[in-house]
């Protein structure tokens, strides 16, 4: 499968071999020739790339306020697993927003893609969604989670990044900005295109 990443993404080796698959997790190894020609047996992990919608309607950003079984009661914007095979990113993410707020969007745009850690292969594919269409029903508890659905200015969110129940609200790029129109402003991400599909 292609997929967009940052131009300085670190990527599992094609020659590498999967040693453990995990419920998120999997761990891939490798021999790596060193400076000095000897070998070392390298490795990485690889989970499931995640997207995150920062979907604004009527000057409003949508923000959940969430509990998980193992997790106190947090902000967060819309997000999820981008784990579904064939499904491409911008799918992943109007998947999420609209199983976690029932909202469905007409225009999108890739803000980000970042890797947290260079030794997992995994991105975050950040997502600004704007001109909301339509609002259908949705379960307030799916798949072990709780989820209150919210709408915030600019100014109650940027308030809410600072506040202790702020696990997942990210700084950036809210905190940084004067208005929601400076993300529509913005140009799309531009990386390089990988082909993963054989891992």
């Amino acid at each position: 499968m292609k997929k967009i990443v940052p131009n300085n993404a670190v990527l599992i080796p094609n020659n590498a071999q999967r040693v453990f698959k995990g419920v998120i997790y999997d761990v891939y190894q490798w021999p790596q020739e060193m400076f000095d020609g000897s070998t070392k047996t390298f490795e990485m992990l690889k989970r499931a790339d995640t997207v995150e919608i920062i979907a604004v309607h009527d000057d409003k950003l949508v923000v959940l306020n969430e509990e998980q079984p193992h997790l106190p009661l947090h902000y967060t914007l819309p997000a999820g697993r981008h784990d579904v095979p064939g499904e491409t990113e911008l799918e992943a993410a109007k998947r999420e927003l609209l199983e976690e707020t029932g909202m469905v969007f007409r225009d999108w745009k890739l803000l980000s893609v970042v890797q947290p850690f260079t030794k997992t292969e995994w991105f975050v594919y950040q997502f600004l969604a704007t001109d909301r269409v339509e609002i259908k029903p949705q379960d307030a508890e799916q798949d072990g989670e709780k989820i209150t659905v919210m709408e915030k200015t600019l100014a109650e969110v940027q308030a809410m990044i600072k506040d202790p129940l702020n696990r997942y609200l990210p700084a950036k790029p809210l905190a940084d900005i004067d208005s929601f129109e400076e993300l529509t402003s913005r140009p799309e991400f531009a990386g390089q295109i990988v082909d993963r599909s054989n891992l």
